[in-house]
Protein backbone atom coordinates (compact mmCIF):
# COMPACT_ATOMS: atom_id res chain seq x y z
CA UNK A 1 0.00 0.00 0.00
CA UNK A 2 2.90 2.35 0.73
CA UNK A 3 4.27 2.02 -2.81
CA UNK A 4 0.79 2.61 -4.30
CA UNK A 5 0.28 5.79 -2.27
CA UNK A 6 3.79 7.05 -3.03
CA UNK A 7 3.34 6.62 -6.80
CA UNK A 8 -0.17 8.07 -6.65
CA UNK A 9 1.16 11.06 -4.71
CA UNK A 10 3.78 11.76 -7.36
CA UNK A 11 1.40 11.34 -10.32
CA UNK A 12 -1.47 13.39 -8.87
CA UNK A 13 0.73 16.14 -7.44
CA UNK A 14 2.57 16.45 -10.75
CA UNK A 15 -0.68 16.61 -12.70
CA UNK A 16 -2.12 19.09 -10.22
CA UNK A 17 0.90 21.36 -10.56
CA UNK A 18 0.64 21.10 -14.34
CA UNK A 19 -3.02 22.13 -14.27
CA UNK A 20 -2.29 25.00 -11.89
CA UNK A 21 0.58 26.34 -14.00
CA UNK A 22 -0.56 25.62 -17.57
CA UNK A 23 -4.13 24.24 -17.64
CA UNK A 24 -4.63 24.72 -21.38
CA UNK A 25 -1.40 22.91 -22.28
CA UNK A 26 -2.33 19.94 -20.12
CA UNK A 27 -5.88 19.88 -21.55
CA UNK A 28 -4.45 19.91 -25.08
CA UNK A 29 -2.22 16.95 -24.22
CA UNK A 30 -4.86 14.91 -22.38
CA UNK A 31 -8.05 15.84 -24.21
CA UNK A 32 -6.97 17.21 -27.56
CA UNK A 33 -8.27 20.74 -27.11
CA UNK A 34 -7.29 23.91 -25.27
CA UNK A 35 -9.14 25.44 -22.36
CA UNK A 36 -10.32 28.94 -23.19
CA UNK A 37 -11.82 31.76 -21.20
CA UNK A 38 -11.21 33.01 -17.68
CA UNK A 39 -14.04 30.99 -16.10
CA UNK A 40 -12.85 27.69 -17.60
CA UNK A 41 -9.22 28.40 -16.66
CA UNK A 42 -10.24 29.30 -13.09
CA UNK A 43 -12.28 26.11 -12.67
CA UNK A 44 -9.45 24.05 -14.17
CA UNK A 45 -6.97 25.57 -11.73
CA UNK A 46 -9.28 24.75 -8.81
CA UNK A 47 -9.30 21.17 -10.10
CA UNK A 48 -5.51 21.32 -10.28
CA UNK A 49 -5.37 22.45 -6.67
CA UNK A 50 -7.63 19.51 -5.78
CA UNK A 51 -5.31 17.06 -7.54
CA UNK A 52 -2.33 18.59 -5.77
CA UNK A 53 -4.16 18.23 -2.43
CA UNK A 54 -4.91 14.60 -3.30
CA UNK A 55 -1.23 14.04 -4.01
CA UNK A 56 -0.28 15.59 -0.68
CA UNK A 57 -2.87 13.47 1.16
CA UNK A 58 -1.51 10.31 -0.47
CA UNK A 59 2.04 11.26 0.44
CA UNK A 60 1.14 11.97 4.07
CA UNK A 61 -0.92 8.76 4.38
CA UNK A 62 1.69 6.38 2.92
CA UNK A 63 2.15 4.48 6.18
CA UNK A 64 -1.51 4.02 7.19
CA UNK A 65 -3.68 4.68 4.19
CA UNK A 66 -6.54 2.16 3.93
CA UNK A 67 -9.32 4.81 4.02
CA UNK A 68 -7.42 6.92 1.52
CA UNK A 69 -6.95 3.94 -0.81
CA UNK A 70 -10.74 3.43 -0.72
CA UNK A 71 -11.19 7.05 -1.78
CA UNK A 72 -8.53 6.68 -4.47
CA UNK A 73 -10.31 3.58 -5.81
CA UNK A 74 -13.45 5.66 -6.29
CA UNK A 75 -11.46 8.51 -7.85
CA UNK A 76 -9.67 6.25 -10.34
CA UNK A 77 -12.88 4.48 -11.38
CA UNK A 78 -14.57 7.87 -11.85
CA UNK A 79 -11.57 9.17 -13.84
CA UNK A 80 -11.70 6.14 -16.15
CA UNK A 81 -15.44 6.60 -16.69
CA UNK A 82 -15.18 10.34 -17.36
CA UNK A 83 -12.17 10.05 -19.67
CA UNK A 84 -13.64 7.08 -21.55
CA UNK A 85 -16.88 9.00 -22.01
CA UNK A 86 -14.85 11.91 -23.35
CA UNK A 87 -13.09 9.61 -25.83
CA UNK A 88 -16.07 7.50 -26.88
CA UNK A 89 -19.11 9.69 -26.21
CA UNK A 90 -17.72 13.13 -26.98
CA UNK A 91 -15.17 12.08 -29.62
CA UNK A 92 -12.25 13.75 -27.83
CA UNK A 93 -8.92 12.68 -29.23
CA UNK A 94 -5.32 13.26 -28.25
CA UNK A 95 -2.06 11.46 -27.66
CA UNK A 96 -2.52 11.52 -23.90
CA UNK A 97 -6.15 10.47 -23.54
CA UNK A 98 -5.91 6.69 -23.83
CA UNK A 99 -2.67 6.50 -21.80
CA UNK A 100 -4.46 8.45 -19.04
CA UNK A 101 -7.37 5.99 -19.20
CA UNK A 102 -4.90 3.12 -19.00
CA UNK A 103 -3.03 4.66 -16.08
CA UNK A 104 -6.21 5.21 -14.06
CA UNK A 105 -7.39 1.69 -14.88
CA UNK A 106 -4.13 0.24 -13.58
CA UNK A 107 -4.26 2.43 -10.47
CA UNK A 108 -7.88 1.40 -9.79
CA UNK A 109 -6.88 -2.25 -10.06
CA UNK A 110 -3.91 -1.69 -7.79
CA UNK A 111 -6.17 0.02 -5.23
CA UNK A 112 -8.60 -2.91 -5.34
CA UNK A 113 -5.77 -5.41 -4.82
CA UNK A 114 -4.26 -3.34 -1.99
CA UNK A 115 -7.59 -3.30 -0.15
CA UNK A 116 -7.80 -7.12 -0.04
Amino acid sequence: MKKLLTITAIVEAGTGLGVLIAPSVLAQTLLGGPLEGPVVLTVARIGGAGLLALGIACWLSRNDGRPLVMAMLFYNIAAVAILAYGALGLALSSSGLWPAIGLHTVLAGWCAVALR
